[in-house]
């Protein structure tokens, strides 16, 4: 029997569309028969316990080493609750637990982790150290979060999109009342909502949130409106930009310096943190390059961003980013996109770790070139 060629995942850029879909579908899936067992004990009747199914255990018995250079709360959170319920144990290995970076190379740590544990959920800082540590894996290494990339935070993002579908979707024309007043933020139950072609702005540095965000929703078919200050180190990386023209998605985004002009017919209103981690000695300098970025009511209402529109950020936030009034006000999405960590993570391990099938029919992984 021929050996299956171990999967790895970098960016979301590496998978088709049928695959994203597929991951959104099974975090879905996970996250509906996976909830109801996590309830206080006595709170569904017998008839509905007798009805509940597990989630996939595909990891009983499995260990997922979770090799942590950088601080984590969601991206921790997700990966250690999720493994559990997939019969499971994520082990936390800290760049102070082990000899990685010290005393040993990304080669030889990965051999030694990969010959222990089943997966390595790896959140570095430049991306080719990730990229080192899957060459050299004898187990599929999945990215959670490196310099260039972040495909889970994407993934979460989209799930809590696709929850909150009915946010989006056109009144009825009879309906009357103020158009700005938002409808319940309660996602429907049952099969996963369609989501119908969003305009989504983004406002703020051009990191690996925003990375993963360009090679995946023009694809999904949304547009992109994203304004960063001119200067090239607030733009996307060119080895970025040739996966986003390499995938085609260039042609669904608009980006430009101004961010009342990218929040124009916004549905969606996107920011994340101007000082990443290693960035502290940059702080003044890069709050005076984004004087004005904040994003607010203001802000959008000159924007003229659609009446409804709605405001993710992947956390942890900062108030120059966005202020009170939006962040914790009715049209934040932020703490459902936050829960929603923990079901894409998990179906990335159910389907990466524990199955090594992260193939969506007969759809073809994009090559890099």
């Amino acid at each position: 029997m021929a050996s299956r060629a171990v999967p790895h995942l970098m960016t979301l850029a590496d998978l088709s569309v049928p695959q994203i879909k597929r991951l959104l579908l099974h975090s879905h899936h996970l996250k509906s028969i996976s909830t109801p067992w996590l309830l206080p004990q006595g709170s569904i009747s017998q008839k509905k316990m007798s009805r509940l199914r597990l989630p996939s255990q595909s990891l009983f018995n499995k260990t997922i080493a979770l090799l942590f250079s950088k601080r984590s709360t969601r991206t921790r959170l997700a990966a250690e609750t999720g493994a559990a319920l997939l019969g499971g144990r994520a082990l936390f290995l800290g760049k102070e637990d082990i000899q990685l970076g010290v005393n040993e190379t990304p080669r030889d740590t990965a051999r030694v982790v990969g010959g222990m544990c089943q997966g390595i959920f790896a959140r570095v800082g430049e991306h080719e150290e990730i990229e080192e540590l899957a060459k050299y894996s004898p187990v599929p290494v999945l990215n959670a979060l490196s310099s260039l990339w972040h495909p889970t935070q994407i993934l979460a993002d989209l799930l809590t999109l696709h929850e909150h579908a009915h946010l989006f979707a056109p009144p009825p024309s009879s309906e009357s009342g103020d158009p700005s007043k938002k409808p319940s933020t309660k996602p429907s139950s049952g099969p996963l909502p369609d989501l119908r072609p969003l305009t989504i702005a983004y406002v703020g540095d051009s990191a690996n949130v925003l990375h993963d965000m360009l090679v995946t929703y023009p694809r999904l078919g949304h547009t992109l409106r994203v304004a960063s200050p001119p200067e090239p180190k607030y733009r996307a990386p060119q080895a970025v930009w040739d996966r986003v023209v390499e995938l085609g998605c260039d042609k669904g985004i608009w980006w430009g310096a101004d961010p009342k002009e990218a929040v124009q017919g916004a549905d969606v209103v996107v920011t994340d943190t101007w000082i990443s981690m290693g960035q502290e000695a940059e702080k003044e300098e890069r709050l005076k390059a984004f004087a004005g970025y904040q994003v607010t009511e203001e802000l959008c209402r000159e924007g003229g961003a659609n009446p409804n529109w709605q405001f993710m950020h992947c956390l942890p936030r900062k108030p120059h980013e966005v202020d009170d009034e939006v962040f914790y006000g009715p049209r934040s999405l932020v703490f459902p996109e936050a829960d929603n960590r923990k079901w894409t993570i998990m179906a990335a391990f159910d389907l990466l770790f524990g199955k090594w099938d992260i193939s969506a029919g007969d759809a073809e992984v994009p090559k890099k070139k």
